[in-house]
C-alpha cells in the first residue's frame, strides 16, 4: 500500500481537466469525489487554490464550479476561521433515476466486471506488503460496522482499496470514474438491510481470497459479488 491510503484513487479524482470543457469537468470531477466517499459528508475540500493546481484550471472556475454545486446542495461554504468548503451532511437525496437505457447499463457494468475482477484477480497475484493487507482488512471491517447511512461510502472506498492494492495506478482511475457512475444510480434507491448482509459476506470471501493469494478465487468471489449488485440495478432502474 502507498504511504498514504487511497492515494491513486485522490491523484485519478484530482487530475487536470480538459481545457475546453474546464468548468463542466470540474464539476464532475468533484461530483465523483463526493458519490465515492473520498471526501465525506461534513468533511471540507482541499482550498480553492490548492483545487485549481490540482485541476490545471483558474480560481475562478473552481469557485464557479463551487457554487454550482452549493446552489444545488452538495456542498455548503462557510466564512470565517474555520470556513471553507464543506461536503453537505446529510447529501440531497436523488430523485428516482427512471428507467436507464439498457445499452447504457450493459456498458458501465460490464466494463465494471472487467474492471473489478481484473483487479481482485491483479491484487491476489502481488506479494503485498503489512500495510496494505492492514489497509484492505481495515477497510472490510469498516464496511461490516458501518451505519446504515454510511454504508455505500464504506463499501465504495474498500472496492476502491482492491483496485489500489492491484498495483496498477491506470486501473484506479478507472475503476473511480466506472464506480462513481454506478452510484449514481446506487443512490437513488435505498439500501436492503438482508443485502448489506450478503455483501459483507461476500467481501469477507474477496479480501481472503486476495490475502491468501488465490487469484482465481478472489476474482471468481468477485463476480459473484458483483452479479447480485447488477441485479439489484437492473431491477431499480434497468
Amino acid at each position: 500500500m502507498s504511504e498514504h491510503p487511497l492515494r491513486e484513487v485522490r491523484r485519478a479524482v484530482y487530475r487536470p481537466v480538459r481545457e475546453g470543457n474546464a468548468l463542466e469537468d470540474t464539476v464532475a470531477r468533484l461530483m465523483q469525489t463526493i458519490r465515492l466517499g473520498v471526501v465525506a459528508p461534513g468533511e471540507s475540500l482541499p482550498p480553492e487554490r490548492e483545487l485549481a493546481a490540482l485541476y490545471a484550471v483558474s480560481r475562478d472556475t473552481v469557485r464557479e464550479a463551487i457554487r454550482e454545486l452549493a446552489d444545488t446542495g452538495f456542498l455548503v461554504r462557510r466564512r470565517g476561521r474555520y470556513g471553507g468548503t464543506f461536503v453537505a451532511d446529510p447529501l440531497p437525496r436523488p430523485a428516482p433515476a427512471g428507467a436507464v437505457a439498457q445499452a447504457a447499463l450493459d456498458d458501465v457494468l460490464g466494463l465494471r466486471r472487467v474492471l473489478e475482477a481484473g483487479a481482485a484477480r491483479a491484487a491476489a497475484g502481488r506479494t503485498l506488503d503489512s500495510a496494505s493487507r492492514a489497509e484492505l482488512w481495515s477497510r472490510h471491517d469498516v464496511a461490516c460496522t458501518a451505519s446504515e447511512g454510511d454504508y455505500r461510502r464504506a463499501d465504495t472506498l474498500l472496492h476502491l482499496t482492491i483496485a489500489e492494492v492491484a498495483g496498477i495506478p491506470s486501473v484506479v482511475a478507472l475503476v473511480a470514474e466506472n464506480r462513481s457512475r454506478v452510484n449514481e444510480w446506487l443512490d437513488t434507491f435505498p439500501l436492503l438491510p438482508r443485502n448489506i448482509g450478503h455483501s459483507n459476506a461476500q467481501h469477507e470471501r474477496i479480501v481472503t481470497a486476495i490475502l491468501a493469494g488465490g487469484a482465481d478465487a478472489a476474482e471468481a468471489a468477485m463476480l459473484e459479488h458483483l452479479a447480485g449488485s447488477e441485479a439489484l440495478l437492473r431491477g431499480f432502474v434497468g
